[in-house]
């Protein structure tokens, strides 16, 4: 026993029980309300019911009694597994964390002379990044003489910006930080929607024109044919 509840109980009193703050819900037997507005598994709304009656019928259907509103007059309770509603909620919960994680802000690093394949490699990786929703900062770094020439660096961030037209916008321009050029990159799910209905509305056009074409050409031949064979039975007529 505490001490503080031993001096409470030898000066006469009765020692306070502080009671742990919980974000559960009241289930079953902690339920104190008289009556509830009672809400069966399939999500029926079975009107106000006496508690002893709401918990009876919890019990014959081997599920728990929730309070799930227990500020409404009177309070509101769902019958169901409560054991499984918090697996299930734990589950979402846990998804929800690991999908917050994985998306971050990834790093490209590119030099101000970097041939043409390894720019194109790079810049398919930055591409990919963004489409999976993760920011991006691209670094051009600088090595010896090459940071007076900053305009170098530029270079190489505007041609990363025209590649990722459509994909992603800039957040942070290319700026000088210390031997390096930064620039961040983040997703635009507007701009993307819109560059893939242009791409569509392109391929449909493509297609229509396409499939007109041959109709046309083959149309002609038949045409210049036609007056042929008069011509081949007026040469057996007249030998």
């Amino acid at each position: 026993m505490r001490s503080s509840t031993v001096s409470a109980l030898a000066r006469g009193r009765r020692p306070i029980t502080t009671v742990p703050s919980s974000n559960e819900p009241r289930i079953n037997d902690r339920i104190r309300a008289r009556e509830v507005r009672l809400v069966d598994a399939e999500g029926r709304q079975l009107g106000i019911t006496p508690l002893p009656q709401a918990l009876a019928i919890a019990q014959q259907q081997d599920l728990d009694l929730v309070e799930v509103a227990p500020l409404a007059n009177p309070p509101v309770c769902r019958i169901m597994d409560y054991g499984k509603f918090k697996f299930d909620a734990a589950q979402r919960a846990k998804e929800s964390r690991r999908k917050t994680s994985n998306v971050g802000i990834k790093e490209m690093k590119y030099r101000p002379k970097i041939g043409p394949g390894d720019f194109d490699t790079k810049t398919r990786q930055v591409l990919k990044f963004l489409n999976e929703g993760h920011k991006v900062k691209v670094t051009v770094m600088f090595r010896g003489r090459e940071v007076i020439h900053p305009d170098l660096g530029k270079r190489i961030l505007d041609r990363i910006a025209e590649q990722i037209e459509g994909v992603a916008k800039i957040e942070t321009e290319g700026r000088l930080d210390g031997r390096n050029m930064v620039m961040v990159l983040a997703p635009d799910k507007r701009a993307k929607q819109s560059s893939e209905a242009k791409q569509q509305t392109e391929d449909r056009q493509r297609v229509t024109t396409n499939g007109n074409a041959p109709a046309e050409a083959v149309a002609t031949p038949a045409s210049s044919a036609e007056p042929a064979e008069p011509a081949l039975e007026q040469a057996e007529t007249h030998p």
